[in-house]
């Protein structure tokens, strides 16, 4: 045993393990680290982790024709932190390099230094599929391990015996001990690079959900010079950056902080970076102020990380944070801007779908009114023309019904209005209805006083009502009675009734046709569906519709909301 190779062993594998702390820095050793690596990047793992082995190998002490040397390090701590493809290729690499240095230990050394790699790795799977971490004492023992069987194989390969043998007893103390040492070391040292991951992404999951919090109300109405003005300057107030900028394809929507003198909110896109983003989708990180593309020659800002926002897989613009002399930007900044721009862009399309839920909502009520209009105005004119010469006073004010009720179908229904409001719009469709069948039809109010001036959306309540009159009580010989109430449960709920005591409906009111297979009615499916669907969109649960129906008993339809704006109580005619 020659203990004096002991110190200058341990000097070469102390630059080996400052080499490998640089190498942390590199992204496909972070992705190795959350076990998120692709292929590509554990390809990059095998070559870092074999430059690791070769420069131990180089950086070893001849010795009697063979080398004392730290390559173990790099292909045992490839095992153990990637598994073993990872652990075999980089034994593999760094053992045929071995083997073409020459001497009477080549070939041993190369075989050992392939071994050590996958038995690292298979060791590594072991542990994971334990869901057991790998350790500085584990690592330790099998980079112990590893050097004797190493030194087993030497004596079994090597040859002449004698000269094997020799070489074994001077160092195999020094490297097992040494390079054992070496790999317990990395691994703590890779474990608190994978600590510093874990707090940076911390302190970015915060940051970005405290900008969330105060912003994700800004974007509702999609990319707009407001909404990204108030964005911009949530994220300056949060973090510590020199300047945040928001543009859309072609504009800037927001510059805050340095530089906004001639970074101009409302101008034309001006730096190269930000078009780059633009076309190639991709997070840039421009490094000075030359890669950032500023044609300001006293513009302060030399660093900046520039994320595209996505909506429907196009670019819609461009999230920037910039840096100015003080600081470099850091990669807690790099990994909040990547969350904000995916919370942007996760926000921008849940803008595009609520409007296009509008679009659609709106639609629904135009149909509807298509749908109620031409029959309804048919057989309101052949009533009033049937008045107009016994009963003329009586045509007239048909005719103001007519009018009235056209006049609120017309106006924009889509929006709120007070229930005094619905009430006369109520009123002014059941006028012509009781001159159209008399006594068949039966109408009673039961209206809370003072609930009249609460605000509720527009044509809620007379498509309920056509239903009950239409396909409720006129099927009936003898007609019926619809009822309308409207009361306050309680301080903060609304309850608005439409009863009858017609034929009924079938089990599924949303359904369409009107008619099923055996005859039994079904509730008018688009205003039906409609009153329910913008129900549940404008205030979500619990409110809504309830529906209660027995075939021959009648229908028992019940709207809750809440309480609203009260606005100034109309009188409501009730007839």
């Amino acid at each position: 045993m020659n203990l004096a190779l002991m110190m200058p062993l341990a000097e070469r594998t102390a630059v080996l393990i400052v080499a490998a702390l640089l190498f942390t820095r590199v992204r496909a050793f972070r992705s190795i680290l959350n076990q998120q690596a692709t292929w590509k990047e554990k390809a990059v793992m095998v070559m870092i982790f074999s430059a690791i082995s070769i420069l131990g190998t180089y950086n070893g002490i001849w010795y009697q024709d063979a080398i004392a040397n730290s390559r173990v390090i790099g292909t045992v701590v490839a095992g153990l932190l990637a598994g073993p493809w990872v652990g075999l290729m980089t034994g593999l690499i760094a053992g045929m390099h071995r083997y073409s240095l020459g001497g009477f230990t080549d070939l041993a050394c190369a075989i050992s230094t392939i071994s050590e790699g996958l038995i690292a790795g298979l060791i590594y799977q072991f542990r994971r599929n334990r869901q057991q971490e790998i350790g500085w004492t584990t690592a330790l023992i099998v980079g112990f391990l590893a050097e004797w069987m190493q030194m087993g194989i030497i004596l079994l390969v090597a040859r002449p015996y004698e000269a094997a043998l020799s070489l074994i007893q001077i160092i195999s103390i020094p490297m097992s001990v040494v390079n054992s040492l070496g790999i317990a070391i990395l691994v703590i040292i890779i474990d608190l690079v994978k600590k510093e991951e874990d707090r940076i992404g911390a302190l970015q999951a915060q940051r970005t959900m405290q900008v969330a919090d105060k912003t994700l109300s800004y974007l509702r109405e999609g990319l707009t010079f407001e909404s990204a003005r108030k964005v911009a300057e949530e994220i300056l107030r949060t973090t510590r950056v020199a300047a945040v900028a928001i543009t859309d394809r072609e504009t800037v929507l927001a510059h805050v902080g340095a530089g906004s003198s001639h970074h101009v909110v409302g101008e034309g896109i001006s730096t190269k970076a930000t078009q780059e983003v633009l076309d190639t989708k991709e997070v840039m990180i421009a490094h000075s102020k030359q890669e950032i593309g500023c044609k300001e020659a006293n513009c302060p800002l030399r660093y900046a990380i520039l994320v595209p926002l996505m909506r429907r897989r196009e670019v819609a613009g461009v999230l920037k944070l910039y840096q100015d002399r003080s600081r470099k930007l850091s990669a807690v900044d790099l990994e909040l801007v990547r969350g904000l721009g995916n919370l942007i862009s996760t926000q921008l399309e849940l803008a595009e779908l609520e409007k296009q839920s509008r679009l659609l909502a709106d639609a629904e009520i135009k149909a509807l009114h298509a749908q109620i209009n031409p029959h309804f105005l048919f057989n309101a004119l052949n009533t009033i023309v049937s008045f107009i010469r016994f009963r003329p006073e009586q045509a007239r004010e048909l005719l103001i019904h007519l009018g009235e009720y056209f006049r609120r179908n017309l106006h924009d229904s889509g929006g709120f209005v007070s229930l005094a409001e619905e009430f006369e719009h109520i009123e002014a469709y059941l006028a012509i209805e009781r001159a159209r069948f008399g006594e068949k039809l039966r109408v009673e109010y039961d209206i809370e006083a003072g609930v009249e001036g609460f605000i509720v959306p527009g044509l809620i309540l007379q498509p309920l009502v056509e239903n009950a009159v239409k396909h409720g009580l006129l099927p009936k010989r003898d007609g019926g009675t619809v009822k309308i109430k409207a009361r306050r449960t309680d301080s903060h709920t609304l309850e608005l009734t439409v009863a009858d005591d017609g034929v009924g409906i079938g089990a599924d009111p949303f359904v369409q046709p009107h008619m099923q297979k055996d005859g039994k009615r079904r509730l008018s499916g688009i205003g039906l569906s409609n009153v329910k669907g913008r129900l549940q969109s404008i205030y979500g649960q619990p409110y809504g519709i309830v529906i209660e129906s027995a075939p021959g008993e009648g229908t028992v339809c019940v709207i809750t909301l809440p309480v609203g704006v009260n606005a100034s109580a109309k009188s409501v005619h009730r007839g």
